[in-house]
């Protein structure tokens, strides 16, 4: 065996244990997922994995028993699960370059791009609705590549490059608007991300569900997951394991930028127009999904279920303390304090598997 394969197997074996066999056939992952369950920690391990979940279900028990009359309806239960399509974009586009260690602010701001190109284009330019889509997606994609040469080719800080061209974007976002909501979609577009399908939740739940299990899929059985795990655990091993550390960590930024403007575009049509001014409104939620997505299923790593689940915690906790009779704040503390604690857990958990690795 090479040097080279000796580095990526000691990457994968930090990162994480389970794909530290890489030959492993896809067919057996799952029976592979389930002895994990009950080893290296046992009954500890699966607690740690499934601890918000159980959280999730013990705080819908509470608000079924406190405000059963109005929390356990069917009208509450489509709040919850029909209405955050938005942030399961954003918190896969996140964890897709948090997993590979970058930082991006540009999220909410390219959704909100999208979100405004294709009403502007339709309804002030007269374009074709699906061809200002494809227009829409492609443009943002563009910002996500502009972003991935500042940061990867020019060493630039991330952190500063997508807070500025987060504000670059939604200043521009702005004036094509001049400032009002664009809205004129027809009700066929709107079909795209409203027809209601099982238990009377809008299509674009479902896209979210088939693109977290898209995500989860690359992201825990294939080579590009892998590598993704070598580059956000160490880069200059994986460089040296033969990964391309720089296409990867471009690629990041660029299909962070496509799945915004997706979440856009399905948003819009939902919608029939979109305010730019609104777009710093859903940075928030989405960054503490992600992060306290960290501590769920693969703890201490930014995945897609794990930030799936939180997004769907987090609104069942809002919406529960707001029929309670909270006020509208509430909605900033709860995900402002989830982001704190889930900062916490996330840096704990590393921590913890450095010392045990």
């Amino acid at each position: 065996m090479t040097t080279s394969q000796d580095s990526e197997r000691e990457v994968a074996h930090e990162s994480e244990p389970e794909l530290a066999t890489p030959g492993a056939s896809q067919s057996s992952g799952w029976q592979s997922a389930m002895r994990g369950v009950f080893q290296r920690g046992g009954y500890a391990s699966f607690g740690a994995r499934y601890a918000l979940v159980g959280v999730w279900i013990a705080l819908t028990l509470f608000y079924i028993v406190d405000e059963s009359d109005v929390f356990f309806t069917s009208g509450t239960f489509q709040t919850i699960f029909g209405s955050q399509q938005a942030y399961v974009f954003l918190g896969m586009a996140a964890v897709i370059t948090f997993a590979v260690g970058e930082f991006d602010l540009t999220i909410a701001a390219n959704m909100a791009f999208a979100a405004v190109i294709v009403p502007v284009l339709v309804v002030q330019h007269g374009w074709p609705e699906w061809l200002a889509a494809v227009a829409a997606l492609a443009i943002v994609t563009g910002i996500g590549a502009v972003t991935a040469l500042i940061v990867v080719r020019m060493a630039i800080d991330p952190i500063i490059t997508t807070l500025g061209m987060s504000t670059l974007v939604g200043g521009i976002a702005t004036k094509i608007t001049g400032g009002n909501t664009v809205s004129g979609l027809s009700d066929s577009f709107a079909t795209v991300a409203n027809t209601q399908l099982l238990f009377d939740l809008p299509i674009s739940f479902y896209y979210g569900l088939v693109l977290v299990a898209i995500v989860a899929y690359i992201m825990r059985f294939t080579a590009l997951g892998r590598h993704m795990a070598f580059v956000g655990a160490n880069r200059e091993v994986a460089r040296l394991a033969g990964v391309r550390v720089g296409l990867i960590r471009g690629g990041s930024y660029i299909v962070s930028a496509f799945l915004c403007g997706l979440g856009g575009v399905i948003l819009v049509a939902s919608l029939g127009g979109f305010d730019a001014s609104t777009a710093t409104g859903y940075l928030l939620p989405a960054l503490s999904a992600t992060f306290l997505g960290t501590a769920a299923i693969w703890p201490g790593r930014f995945n897609p279920i794990g930030t799936f689940v939180a997004i769907y915690f987090l609104v069942t906790g809002i919406v529960g303390l707001q029929l309670m009779g909270a006020a509208s704040w509430v909605s900033d503390v709860f995900y402002g304090g989830a982001l704190i604690i889930a900062v916490v857990i996330s840096t704990l958990a590393r921590r913890r598997a450095l010392a045990t690795g």
